[in-house]
């Protein structure tokens, strides 16, 4: 481990010590999972025109995001009791096979099932790389690897959608998902050779003193999620807001659940508490993600279907909601702490416009109309 006496990273020290070089492999996880993730939308018309079962379309995003939401907090968990360097290859090897079921399923049912099987993987990759920048490196550069994975993610947002509307124009959506297949078995592979020092090789504690798995509050969770999902499957007014209300109490219930747990819990304190920061910042971004996630789920899905734009055409859109995210999140980062209220305000005010406007836009099929309002859902996300 590299010790840095500064906050100043001396990243010729990094690199000669091999530290750096293991840090790049250790993000080529986030890189796989935020590639794929809206790697999805712009391929999600070809895909739904081969296997059918476009009321699924929706799950295709969720049950990928059931797996990675439960892989990812169980994950860090799992290093008390297995090696970080074992659960990086099993992680990778998931994500692997479940991208191949993806690429050669013949239904979208059994399309399904391989995306679960790629949440779990990538979604334990994420997780893994934080742990893994909390266990292999030194606390006093931890800013700026953080920094380096926002931005990792930001590149990944941006070259999913193109990545999916390129493959899909020139060979099949098929073959985006076999990239990741080789990505992944590529990662197990890097993963087994590069983490090889013993905080990467042994486990975080002892069996004895290791916490307790959080068996419960993930199992509810997991539970929440597919109740959640299922009510927009087959839409009908009392049976989906029957699901949706049982899945709203499942999510209460694990929070519960997490909070009587302190030795295992996965979430902090008082987490949508408005009278704390934490609780403060937690709500905003919920609120966010659920606000902006329509366009990247449906957006490329209804502009095909509407207007015929050429998928490549949409994958950019996504694109430049993910470039405007960056630019302006690295904008604003530097603001001073006076200034943050009305910068969040006028975040939300930007996102809450994109939104408005989506409304308008997409029956319309405005493509400069429609980018104005992904740069300003973006961008609002990036600014707050």
């Amino acid at each position: 481990m590299t010790e840095i006496s500064t906050n100043r990273v001396d990243w010729r020290a990094l690199w000669a010590s091999g530290d750096l070089a293991r840090f790049c492999f250790i993000s080529l996880g986030i890189l796989l999972h935020a590639t794929n993730e809206t790697m999805v939308a712009t391929v999600m018309p070809a895909m739904v025109g081969e296997l059918a079962g476009v009321q699924l379309v929706g799950w295709s995003l969720a049950i990928y995001e059931l797996g990675a939401i439960v892989a990812g907090a169980a994950a860090g968990r799992l290093v008390s009791y297995v090696p970080l360097r074992t659960n990086m290859v099993v992680a990778a090897l998931l994500y692997a096979a479940g991208a191949l079921v993806c690429a050669t399923s013949p239904s979208m049912q059994l399309f399904l099932a391989g995306r679960l099987i790629e949440g779990l993987g990538g979604g334990a990759l994420v997780s893994l790389a934080f742990v893994s920048v909390e266990r292999l490196f030194s606390r006093t550069i931890w800013p700026q690897l953080f920094g380096i994975m926002s931005a990792i993610w930001g590149v990944a947002a941006f070259s999913g959608p193109l990545l999916g509307a390129i493959m899909t124009e020139l060979l099949s959506w098929r073959w985006a998902f076999g990239v990741f297949t080789l990505g992944g078995t590529a990662m197990a592979l890097a993963s087994f050779i590069v983490l090889d020092t013993p905080e990467a090789t042994k486990p975080r504690t002892s069996i004895g003193k290791a916490p307790p798995f959080p068996f419960a509050a993930l199992g509810c969770l997991a539970v929440a999620v597919v109740l959640i999902a299922s009510a927009g499957v087959d839409i009908a007014l009392l049976r989906s807001s029957l699901l949706m209300a049982l899945g709203l109490v499942g999510l209460v219930l694990f929070f519960s659940i997490d909070a009587l747990k302190p030795r295992s819990r996965l979430f902090p304190a008082r987490l949508f508490s408005w009278r704390t920061p934490v609780g403060a910042g937690m709500t905003m971004v919920a609120a966010f993600s659920v606000a902006t996630c329509s366009f990247g789920v449906y957006g490329p899905l209804l502009l095909t279907s509407l207007h015929d734009i050429p998928l490549l055409t949409t994958g950019y859109i996504i694109a430049a909601e993910s470039i405007a995210w960056s630019i302006l999140s690295i904008l604003v980062a530097n603001a001073p702490p006076q200034r943050e209220r009305l910068i969040i305000v006028g975040g939300a005010a930007m996102i809450a416009a994109g939104i408005a406007g989506f409304a308008y836009t997409i029956p319309l099929g405005s493509i400069p109309l429609i980018l104005i309002c992904a740069l300003l859902q973006g961008g609002g996300f990036g600014v707050s």
